[in-house]
Order: C-alpha cells, then sequence, then structure tokens
C-alpha cells in the first residue's frame, strides 16, 4: 500500500501561516488549538553570518507512534497508508499522549476535554484530495504531501539544482 508522507522544506517556507489559517477552518477548531504551528527560529549567528529561519511544527506520524502505545482508549491508530489519527470520540482527555510525543505535536483543548493532533485530514486524503494545509495553500510553496519515494525523487533534483541547505528539509511519515 501507498505509504503517505507530509514533507516540509522549512528553507523556502517564509512564514506566511496559510498552513495554519487553512488548518484551523478544515477542523474548526478552538483558538487555544492548533494542529500545526509555525515559529521562528532565529535571528542567531551561524558561521559568522546572521540566520533567520521559519520552522513548521506538525504531527510526523511516526513508524512506530509513541502516543499511540500511551493512548489507554486506543484512540490513536496508525492507518496502513502511514496515517496516524486520532479519534477524538474515543479520547478521555487524560493527555498520556501528550507528554510521549517526541515532537510536541499534540495539543489539549480544554473545551472539549480532548488531546487533539494533526489527523494528516484524513477524511480529505480517503477522498483523492491534499490535507488542508498542503493543498495549493502555501504561497511559498514548501509543504509536498504524497507518496514518500516520489517526494524524495523530486525534492533530490530540485535540491541538486536550487537548495543550498538540503539538511533544512523535515519529513514526516
Amino acid at each position: 500500500m501507498k505509504q503517505y508522507s507530509l514533507v516540509i522544506d522549512h528553507e523556502s517556507c517564509w512564514g506566511c501561516k496559510t498552513c495554519e489559517v487553512a488548518c484551523k477552518q478544515e477542523h474548526r477548531a478552538t483558538d487555544n488549538v492548533k494542529l500545526i504551528s509555525l515559529w521562528e527560529d532565529g535571528p542567531k549567528m551561524v558561521d559568522g553570518k546572521l540566520e533567520f529561519m521559519f520552522k513548521i511544527n506538525v504531527c510526523r506520524h511516526c513508524d512506530d507512534p509513541p502516543c499511540a502505545e500511551a493512548c489507554p482508549e486506543e484512540a490513536i491508530q496508525k492507518r496502513e497508508d502511514g496515517i496516524v489519527v486520532m479519534n477524538y470520540e474515543l479520547c478521555t482527555g487524560c493527555q498520556s499522549c501528550i507528554g510521549v510525543c517526541p515532537y510536541d505535536a499534540i495539543d489539549f483543548d480544554e473545551k472539549r476535554n480532548i488531546a487533539q493532533k494533526c489527523n494528516l485530514c484524513h477524511n480529505r486524503v480517503d477522498q483523492g484530495l491534499f490535507p488542508a494545509c498542503a493543498d495549493n495553500i502555501c504561497l511559498a510553496h514548501c509543504i509536498y504531501f504524497g507518496d514518500s519515494e516520489e517526494i524524495d525523487q523530486n525534492l533530490t533534483k530540485r535540491k541538486r539544482t536550487t537548495w543550498p541547505h538540503p539538511e533544512t528539509v523535515s519529513k514526516t511519515g
């Protein structure tokens, strides 16, 4: 079965936050909950040069997700296509998943008393669509979704011709 990935080119991100807005609109998340978040890294001196970058944090849909193992209600499951999905109806709000996430990508909705994470817009993906954050909404075109191998091939080709810092690409999935 095809394995999906969400790949973010942090080097190209210019901090417009359209990914955050698209996610909020798609999921109607409450004000205090972010399923994807953007933060500023810098400015700081690196090798004598001033560096500033935007970084996007989102669930990485781990191969062996510690959040799923920690959930006593089995509300978090990894699908065959690699998407790690949280069933909010099963969540009791115990927050066991939050502390074990190595990426700090699970938020808590105090109003609904449930943990929440990026489900990679699995309902959209099941209909053949892209996740909201990757559906041509990103103005910098730095969020990629699809088959892991195809994305890697395209990014490798693009890095050889345009990118000075290939280590700035992070991958989920």
